[in-house]
């Protein structure tokens, strides 16, 4: 490998044990995003008035996720909470956990730009799903350590548009033809 390519050194940091007030919060928003899915559900229409098997109402799915999530959620809670997750004091926020946070705030925001902007507003489904898995596999390669990672070529843009339409494809195939799902 001449030394104009050497690959940038990616060994991996020492993984951290998470700290039980992390978990505690995530188990809490866990919990309040089950609460909210199964919310959610049980408001979706019934579709009474058409007879529908009641096995088969929308919702039911979501619904029984929404449960999991609340139960899960408050496990992960419960086991922090008995690991002191209110008595022990926040780790010092390193610069891992900050790209961490970033990360993990871009990808929320990321996910609520698609499902609020993108879907349900004219796009097609499979137009706003380019769109958006293009956009985050583009916006996630930019915040790469890797300097070669980082740099855009037309190599990498056109990867990101293969993967993606390859992607809204078969999404949107496998809802409309194997769970019979229309979607906008």
């Amino acid at each position: 490998m001449s030394a104009q390519h050497e690959p940038a050194d990616l060994t991996p940091a020492v993984e951290l044990p998470t700290s039980p007030r992390v978990d505690f919060y995530g188990g809490c928003g866990w919990i309040a995003f089950g609460v909210a899915v199964l919310v959610g559900s049980l408001t979706m229409d019934r579709l009474e008035r058409q007879h529908i098997n009641p096995y088969t109402v929308p919702g039911l799915l979501p619904g029984l996720l929404g449960i999991g999530m609340v139960v899960l959620g408050t496990v992960l809670a419960w086991r922090s909470w008995r690991r002191g997750a209110l008595r022990i004091a926040a780790p010092a926020a390193s610069r891992d956990r900050h790209d961490e946070r970033r990360r993990i705030g871009l990808a929320i925001l990321l996910c609520g730009g698609y499902g609020v902007v993108l879907i349900g507003h004219g796009l097609p489904f499979w137009l706003a799903s380019t769109v958006y898995v293009a956009g985050a596999i583009l916006v996630f390669r930019r915040l790469s350590r890797d300097p070669q990672e980082r740099r855009f070529t037309p190599r990498s843009v056109l990867q990101a548009l293969v993967i993606a339409v390859a992607t809204a494809f078969i999404t949107q195939w496998v809802f409309q033809e194997l769970f019979l799902v229309r979607l906008p």
